[in-house]
């Protein structure tokens, strides 16, 4: 179906942009313009203007905008096309139709809507009759507000196999097959899918019954708790979220949506308050369904239980959205307290303890980390290595490469920290230690000679061998840096045995002491002492150790840029055009890395040596009167 820029165009004159937002905003008159509060974001002084001459919407607040068309997707939460068809039907037009097979479906389509109605009525009659009195005793037995039951059409479906049959006379046996109202087996009599169940009409964004859920009201062995309806012309389960013509419009206030595992949590939600609730219909969350909720927020809240069941459902949402992110589209995860679902935590500690959750949700990078963590012992390098191939795994089904390269960053970062943990220092004893040489002699011996055969083996830049001097120097420096050392260990193999052996010789030392004296234990010394600031003597231990950092910082940071270069070099075959503008961003971050290579501590060792030559005593000329 094409749609052109023309008969948009008709369509949004003939239809008047306040007349439609009346329906759900209250405006009032503001000279030739309409004013309210925004329906989009909480205010209390109206700043959300509708302009029917230039055919528009715009909130000086949270600056949503937008004409009719926009108004009905964003605040109605309908799709595209089904917006343009309701307007077109309010304006008198006729939408451009499709080949003639799509009209045949779409008629068909339209048919089974009204028999999907007729039967949301006959179960609605039956909640209500003679009966329907054991439904109704266990929606009471839930705590269901009279108001939540009307307003989500709860009914019942009578205990026979040919009740709903005898309703729905008026409409052909096929169709109540196709609806999936009826269930046909072979060349038996068609017969009732749902019996003696609590019946839940499952609408789509424009609010028509296309589906049904039934809930058992008494547990019996071999009979599933919840039957929905089978995939229809009407219905496609992973591109249904349950309530999401309710919550659409609701989420607009809270800016959040959150989804939850299954319709009656759903429901429980809107009877403590929550409106902005959806759930998927027996399935993992689909990436159509993740699609749908960011259309409606950037950041949807998913709510698990917090079983093993729970748990498992969240790292399938996470695994489908993993290769999804783009930038400002994410989710956020809640678990509950194990055991308890939604219904269960508000029953047991009220509506506040639910939004307490939602209000500070996990990260789905947090989540991930965790999940993969805790997903068995880590009790040997095996084991951590088998976390880390994971963690990459994952990362490399992230499609967009800036995001795919944050988190391989973040999620190594936390292997190192977790797999280097800082040493825990041993307790100063103080007749072991002097306060000069600032280590136990049985100790120190051992550990100053390994650091100092590592220092010293091998061909050592200027920055390496001037930051481990400057380490040794300041050992109480090195706790400090212990998370960034152990990724340069796993980015240059050559410094594995130097940070090592730092991290043992640092082990030994006092960590009162200001300064270990490192020329006197015998330490290699760095090329060029005098360039930087934290090898100088009389050198303010603040300015020492800031731009130690600095340093700490910059010799991580070259071998990280080499590898993602790499890394981008070896995905070239696969898409050359996004590894190449990949290598094209990371060459450039790593000339800017080199130039302040060059420059570093150089600036400041020449002005502590042009300082060093004002200040130099001044040697007096002798005078005729001292020569006498």
């Amino acid at each position: 179906m094409a749609l052109s820029p023309q008969w948009l165009d008709e369509l949004r004159a003939r239809v008047t942009l306040s007349s439609v937002i009346m329906r759900t905003t209250k405006l009032q008159r503001a000279g030739r313009e309409w004013k309210a509060c925004c329906p989009f974001h909480d205010e209390k002084t109206p700043s959300f203007y509708v302009n029917d001459q230039k055919g528009f919407y715009h909130c000086f607040g949270c600056q949503a905008h937008g004409d009719v068309i926009r108004w009905m997707t964003d605040q109605r939460g309908l799709p595209f096309m089904d917006a343009v068809k309701e307007l077109a039907s309010e304006a008198g037009m006729e939408v451009p139709r499709p080949d003639p097979r799509e009209a045949q479906r779409a008629e068909k389509r339209a048919s089974l809507v009204d028999v999907m109605e007729a039967a949301q009525k006959h179960y609605v009659a039956n909640l209500y009759g003679d009966g329907g009195e054991r439904a109704r005793d266990y929606l009471r037995s839930r705590g269901f507000s009279r108001r939540i039951v009307e307003e989500f059409g709860f009914g019942y479906a009578l205990d026979s196999k040919v009740a709903l049959k005898g309703a729905l006379s008026e409409f052909e046996a096929p169709m109540l097959v196709e609806g999936g109202l009826h269930i046909e087996v072979d060349d038996k009599p068609p017969y009732d899918r749902f019996r003696d169940r609590l019946m839940l009409p499952i609408q789509d964004a424009r609010g028509r019954v296309i589906a049904f859920g039934g809930r058992i009201l008494e547990s019996r062995d071999g009979v599933a708790k919840y039957l929905n309806s089978p995939d229809t012309p009407l219905f496609d389960k992973g591109r249904t979220l349950y309530n999401l013509h309710r919550a659409g419009p609701a989420s607009r206030k809270t800016d959040r949506m959150v989804v939850v595992e299954g319709y009656m949590d759903v429901i429980a939600l809107a009877n403590a308050g929550f409106g902005d609730a959806v759930a998927p219909l027996g399935t993992a969350l689909t990436e159509t369904q993740i699609e749908m909720l960011w259309r409606m927020v950037d950041v949807p809240v998913l709510c698990f239980d917090g079983d093993n069941a729970g748990l498992r459902a969240a790292m399938r949402a996470i695994s489908r959205a993993l290769p999804m992110l783009r930038p400002g589209k994410s989710l956020s995860i809640v678990r509950l307290p194990t055991g308890l679902d939604p219904d269960d935590l508000i029953k047991q500690q009220g509506a506040g303890a639910m939004e307490k959750l939602l209000s500070d949700p996990a990260s789905l990078l947090d989540t991930l980390w965790r999940f993969e963590r805790d997903a068995q012992p880590l009790n040997t390098p095996e084991d951590k290595a088998g976390l880390k191939a994971r963690l990459v795994d994952h990362v490399e089904t992230i499609e967009h490469p800036d995001i795919r390269a944050l988190y391989k960053r973040e999620l190594l970062e936390r292997f190192s920290a977790f797999a280097f943990p800082p040493r825990p220092q041993r307790e100063w004893k103080p007749d072991g230690f002097s306060q000069r040489t600032a280590a136990p002699k049985s100790l120190s011996s051992d550990a100053v000679a390994r650091l100092r055969s590592a220092m010293s083996g091998g061909a050592r830049d200027a920055l390496t061998s001037a930051v481990f001097a400057g380490l040794a120097r300041f050992p109480h420096e090195v706790e400090r840096h212990t998370e960034a050392l152990g990724r340069l260990a796993q980015l240059d193999p050559k410094t594995t045995e130097m940070v090592e052996s730092l991290f043992d010789y640092a082990e030994t030392l006092d960590s009162r002491a200001q300064e270990a004296i490192s020329d006197e234990r015998g330490l290699p010394a760095p090329p060029e002492p005098y360039r930087y600031a934290f090898l100088r003597e009389g050198t303010d231990p603040v300015d020492a150790r800031e731009e130690l950092a600095e340093a700490v910082s910059l010799l991580v940071e070259r071998p990280a840029l080499k590898a993602a270069l790499a890394a981008a070099g070896a995905r070239f075959d696969e898409d050359p055009e996004e590894a190449f503008a990949e290598q094209t961003r990371l060459r450039e971050r790593l000339s800017v890395l080199e130039e302040r290579l060059k420059t570093f501590g150089r600036k400041k060792a020449a002005n502590a040596a042009d300082l060093d030559t004002n200040l130099a005593p001044v040697e007096e000329p002798v005078t005729d009167l001292e020569t006498d």
